[in-house]
């Protein structure tokens, strides 16, 4: 159990909109220090110059976490300011759809260099730094928060290449979770997984580097874009509530998280299908209309 947060450190990517910036609000609101690393200056300007209001310490850094050599040394950086940081949550990420065929391999380098390598990236440099300060003080205590998805835990069609990079962050976490309990009891691990929040990752294409600029969407790519926009709008949970969520979970040293536990009925399904063999279940069984109006648009 994790009870006092006062004082303590996180660093948090991804920190500039959604999640990242609703767990900075709660940290500052818990006299913490705050470590904010986002892509988009002027997101991270004001979200500094916001938690800064409230009374936080804050060290910023705009950078890509795809670049090891930028996460790097901002490692180096929060070291030397804060000392190993007690919390670290893995939280930037992209998004992108389409059919699975048509993603290019600039669509494959972003998503995968963002919502992989970023969470790589993260756990590489930081978990030596907690293990070394945890082996110095018994009563040191750390948590890593990686955000992964639903679609971490599922396959829906049409938005292949973010499965593939939210599946690596569950195994990514899930691995890391287990590798922690086996060298220490003072840092623990947990997994993100949120279905539709309104965060702004409908709108990461913004932030898409130059040199892996996209082609111009295929028929595929824009239904995805509007049906996600569509399904996210609709959404009755908000990024603050999963925030919320998060530092809850940290304090009790819980893996998962879910911003909407109803859906886990669907990843039984997949469980199901996976256990007795049988052809993956139509994702849309319980929602045919929703199957109808994705296969129709495709096929015009």
């Amino acid at each position: 159990m994790i009870t006092d947060f006062k004082g303590k450190t996180a660093v948090l990517t991804g920190a500039g909109s959604g999640f990242g910036l609703e767990c900075a609000r709660i940290g500052a609101k818990l006299g913490m220090n705050l470590v904010l690393v986002d892509v988009q200056q002027d997101a991270l300007d004001a979200a500094s110059a916001e938690v800064k209001a409230a009374g936080a310490e804050v060290l910023s850094f705009k950078l890509d976490v795809a670049r090891a050599e930028q996460m790097e040394a901002m490692g180096r950086a929060v070291l030397e300011r804060f000392g190993a940081p007690h919390f670290v949550f893995n939280n930037a990420g992209v998004g992108s759809g389409g059919l699975i065929w048509e993603n290019s391999v600039a669509d494959w380098e972003w998503v995968l260099g963002v919502n992989v390598m970023g969470v790589v990236h993260g756990v590489r440099i930081f978990t030596p730094m907690m293990l070394e300060a945890a082996a110095k003080d018994p009563a040191w205590q750390g948590h890593i928060v990686n955000t992964a998805s639903m679609a971490g835990l599922l396959n829906p069609p049409n938005m292949g290449v973010y499965n593939v990079s939210k599946h690596a962050v569950v195994s990514l976490s899930e691995t890391l979770y287990q590798d922690l309990q086996l060298v220490t009891d003072q840092i623990g691990a947990s997994v993100l997984c949120p279905f539709f929040v309104a965060t702004g990752i409908g709108k990461s294409h913004r932030n898409r580097p130059a040199d892996l600029r996209a082609d111009k969407p295929t028929k595929s790519q824009i239904i995805q874009q509007a049906m996600t926009g569509k399904a996210v709008g609709s959404g009755k949970v908000s990024a603050a509530d999963v925030a919320q969520l998060v530092f809850d979970a940290v304090a009790t040293n819980k893996f998962y998280i879910y911003s909407h536990p109803k859906a886990i009925n669907s990843v039984q399904t997949r469980l199901e299908d996976i256990l007795q063999a049988r052809n993956p279940t139509d994702p849309f069984a319980d929602k045919p209309e929703i199957g109808a109006q994705l296969k129709a648009a495709l096929r015009a």
